[in-house]
């Protein structure tokens, strides 16, 4: 409008309380409508306010401080994790008030195995050196001396794939190894296969298909330890050069290197965490790698070569040597739990006495049974007592020949063992009525008769147990 001058008048605004609603909505006025305290604009505003602060916050954070934020986040997701998975693993059994791991054999139910009821398995011409079982504990992969690779049906023992050992010299042609494979690891969702040999290759195979996918070098050394990080696809490898490599097997890709033992790596192994163990031979030294923190813990407590290593739990870990000890291992402490010498006996005259060497430890994840190799003429089972405090006997296997590997099933009903005529990083000795081949035991675990708990009746708490 103008004034009778010619000049523009200007209106008074109109309260927005007189506004029609449509406009007032496009304009993001009103109570409880945006553009007014309490509205969904002024949320907006407020986490675009907050998101600022946060990236200030950010940039002037230090390394330190943000390495901390980021390990304590992680350490939160892995509790959250392990509290779902505690769940989804335990079931209360009928009767009672509370949960038990159905699936999970432990010591108190094992029972000596029938020799009889041992299953032999034979395909490799040649010491097997290393196996694994697939995570649904129907697959068994191994691999032996001459460099060829099988996979086995459980149930059946039939051989579905091999893989054979190609000559020397001939890595361009052979699709497979042409070396002695050494160690080898499959992922946990049983997607990949990795396997390492002498000639200082890590071959990743297609686990369902046994087709070969990615090949990695980079080792200076035979590659004698491989493990995948649980629930992903990182692998972690270990050599002679002394050194720890991490690989994303999925996307083909070498990640880092860790230095620190002074003597050739002979084991490794890992769980859910960030981290892997590793037994250093000859330097006489466990450790283990955190990998987002760069660091080292270092373990001592065996007199001779630190040859085999296996994780039991996220605590506690297993180990042997050369000078026939068994030592068990908790992350808080740099001395063993538990120290078992002579484990397995000794051999040779009085003048010349010598340890049954340790070669092969395994453990059922979780548990407190653990399994020891030598070629004393027997695989031992021990139990981890007094809260992993102590190992106590519980029964010898009659296995003749070296056991070069040692490996229990997901659900812990049965124990696979590698056997040759040699050891498997030397030719040292050499047992000629051994037979080169895979060995499945039978653990049958006792339960209630009442109502099938894994327990025995003596343990399972049943009003009519004690009857």
């Amino acid at each position: 409008a103008q004034a009778p001058g010619g000049s523009r008048v200007r209106r008074p605004p109109v309260p927005a309380t007189r506004r029609c609603p449509a406009t007032r909505r496009r304009r993001g006025e009103g109570p409880g409508l945006p553009g007014l305290p309490g509205g969904p604009a002024a949320g907006r505003q407020q986490q675009r306010r907050r998101r600022r602060e946060e990236e200030e916050e950010e940039v002037e954070e230090t390394p330190q401080e943000k390495k901390l934020r980021l390990a304590k986040l992680y350490l939160e997701q892995l509790r959250r994790h392990g509290e779902r998975g505690r769940r989804g693993r335990e079931g209360v059994s009928p009767g009672l008030g509370w949960g038990w791991p159905r699936s999970r054999l432990c010591s108190h139910q094992v029972q000596p195995p029938d020799p009889l009821s041992i299953r032999v398995l034979r395909g490799h011409q040649q010491p097997i050196t290393c196996l694994v079982i697939s995570p649904d504990d129907k697959f068994i992969f191994s691999a032996a001396k001459d460099g060829s690779i099988i996979k086995w049906e459980v149930e059946s023992g039939k051989r579905l794939y091999v893989m054979p050992g190609g000559k020397k010299g001939t890595e361009g042609q052979h699709m497979g190894h042409t070396a002695h494979v050494l160690c080898m690891a499959i992922s946990s969702d049983g997607k990949y296969l990795a396997t390492g040999d002498r000639n200082k290759l890590i071959l990743v195979w297609e686990a369902a298909t046994c087709k070969r996918l990615h090949t990695f070098t980079g080792h200076r050394d035979a590659v004698s330890g491989l493990s995948f990080q649980k629930g992903t696809h990182q692998l972690y490898s270990a050599s002679h050069d002394r050194s720890v490599k991490v690989w994303n097997a999925a996307e083909n890709a070498y990640v880092e290197t860790l230095f620190g033992h002074q003597d050739v790596i002979t084991g490794l192994d890992s769980l859910s965490r960030e981290c892997c163990v590793t037994s250093g031979g000859r330097d006489g030294t466990v450790r283990v790698w955190k990998i987002p923190e760069e660091s080292q813990l270092i373990f001592y407590g065996h007199q001779g070569s630190i040859d085999c290593i296996q994780l039991i739990n996220e605590e506690h870990m297993v180990s042997g040597a050369d000078d026939g000890s068994v030592a068990l291992w908790g992350l808080a402490k740099k001395k063993p739990l538990a120290l078992v010498r002579q484990s397995h006996g000794t051999q040779g005259d009085h003048d010349l006495e010598q340890p049954y060497w340790v070669s092969a430890v395994a453990a059922l994840r979780n548990s407190d049974l653990v399994a020891t190799g030598s070629h004393s003429g027997s695989v031992k089972l021990w139990k981890c007592g007094e809260g992993f405090r102590k190992l106590e006997p519980l029964c010898d296997i009659p296995l003749v020949g070296f056991i070069n590997s040692l490996k229990f099933s997901a659900a812990g009903d049965f124990l696979v063992a590698g056997v040759g005529q040699e050891h498997r990083l030397g030719r040292w000795w050499r047992v000629k009525e051994a037979k080169n081949s895979i060995c499945i035991i039978p653990l049958k675990g006792r339960t209630c008769p009442y109502h099938g708990s894994p327990r025995p009746p003596a343990l399972c708490g049943h009003p009519r147990a004690g009857a």
